[in-house]
């Protein structure tokens, strides 16, 4: 099915009107606190103001006034898509209802039911949804830390770190070496090394022809690979080289101040290194007390509904929830399961079963896109795919070409179903 804006929005748009509810009247509105304003935040933020029509308070607390998406972001880098095109203002959520505070939430008290923000005030909840994306875990990668990521950056989260790893790949000598270090299971965006390989490589093919590719990869497999792989040998031919675990690739250190990557003891000096290192929920999940020793947030698979807090959320790329991959596309669903459920509890609204979906496309080259996707359910402990898809090698080019137009109508008609 071909995927463009109108079709995706008809379709939120048809879902919305089923779940509507009439406000409560006679009672102070019920608050709803959403940390966090990327495609789980932003999402469930919006939506909860607009199908209650005016029943629930909605404050979403957002650091930054301009949102810039990490998905399609490697488009960029490869020249398929503006630095501008990422970015999204807040103006559509308020306008839905939403009042949008611009500051850090600094801490949550659970028992009070209030977030603190960095400016010192404090924001009562009835119920907290906690959408923060990720952080880096401390001293994944020996030798780099985010006071490296200047010299070698993650590029890994939304802001300027895509603008300055494409400023370093432009400025590369002839015949150098890009080096990307993958990052461990689990992660944000699975494909999404491995398409920013072929972004890059698409990039050097025609800057710089004779430059070559490191990935060092401490996974034995990786999303998608196949199809990377071939297109790779078809689009780049001895460009990319990859070293696995077997390798050395699970046995890394950087040393960002000599430009070197040392892989199983063996010193590497390259060019330009891509440092994206293993991942955990972002720092405020932890603070609240909602994150376990691996990191993550867990949640119930009906509900994302925290299993250390009844009132409160976690969704996106924070939750440990099962099988769905963390990306944005997985978050809006998720949103909308937890928007349908918070105003439910609120308001007295119908709450309908759990139905989760995903789709990561990427691209390979020019016209050269894949997917992979699957729809889910919540099964006893955890969410469970219940039926699955993806690109197959050896495509027809007219086939490749319709899958990057499909991204291209999701990606237009997901920000506008975010943020308004």
């Amino acid at each position: 099915m071909k995927l463009q804006r109108r079709t995706f929005l008809a379709s939120v748009s048809a879902a919305s009107a089923v779940m509507a509810a009439p406000p409560v009247l006679g009672q102070a509105r019920p608050r709803v606190v959403v940390i966090g304003g990327g495609s789980g935040g932003g999402t469930v933020a919006r939506y909860i103001a607009k199908d209650s029509d005016g029943a629930v308070d909605v404050t979403l607390i957002e650091p930054t006034k301009r949102y810039y998406t990490c998905y399609f972001s490697n488009l960029y880098l490869g020249g398929f898509w503006g630095y501008d095109a990422l970015g999204h203002g807040y103006e559509g959520i308020a306008a839905a209802g939403v009042n949008v505070v611009h500051d850090w939430a600094i801490g949550v008290d659970r028992d009070a039911r209030t977030v603190t923000l960095a400016s010192g005030a404090s924001v009562p909840y009835d119920k907290l949804v906690v959408a923060p994306g990720i952080d880096f875990v401390d001293n994944a990668v020996p030798g780099w830390d985010v006071t490296k990521q200047s010299l070698m950056p993650h590029a890994y989260k939304s802001g300027t770190q895509v603008q300055l790893l494409k400023n370093q790949i432009e400025n590369m000598r002839d015949g150098g070496t890009f080096c990307m270090v993958a990052p461990p299971n689990p992660y944000r965006c699975p494909p999404g090394p491995g398409e920013r390989v072929s972004m890059v490589a698409h990039m050097l093919s025609e800057s710089n022809p004779t430059a070559k590719i490191l990935v060092v990869d401490p996974k034995e497999n990786f999303s998608k690979q196949a199809l990377f792989e071939e297109g790779w040998a078809k689009h780049y031919p001895g460009m990319v080289t990859r070293i696995g675990p077997d390798f050395g690739g699970a046995n890394v250190e950087v040393r960002p101040d000599a430009m070197e990557v040392v892989i199983d003891g063996q010193v590497e000096k390259v060019d330009v290194c891509n440092v994206i290192p293993a991942q955990k929920a972002g720092k405020i999940a932890e603070l609240a007390g909602l994150t376990n020793d691996a990191g993550w947030a867990p949640v119930t698979p009906s509900d994302m509904r925290s299993t250390m807090d009844e009132n409160v959320f976690v969704l996106g790329d924070a939750a440990q929830q099962g099988a769905m991959p963390k990306s944005g596309f997985s978050a809006n669903s998720q949103a909308k399961v937890v928007a349908n459920v918070v105003r439910g509890e609120l308001t007295g609204s119908r709450i309908f079963p759990a139905r989760y979906s995903n789709t990561c496309w990427s691209l390979i080259a020019t016209d050269d896109g894949v997917k992979v996707g699957a729809s889910y359910e919540a099964g006893e402990n955890q969410i469970e795919s219940v039926s699955s898809f993806i690109s197959q090698t050896g495509e027809e080019a007219d086939l490749r070409r319709q899958t990057y137009e499909e991204s291209i109508g999701w990606y237009n008609g997901i920000v506008a179903d975010i943020f308004g």
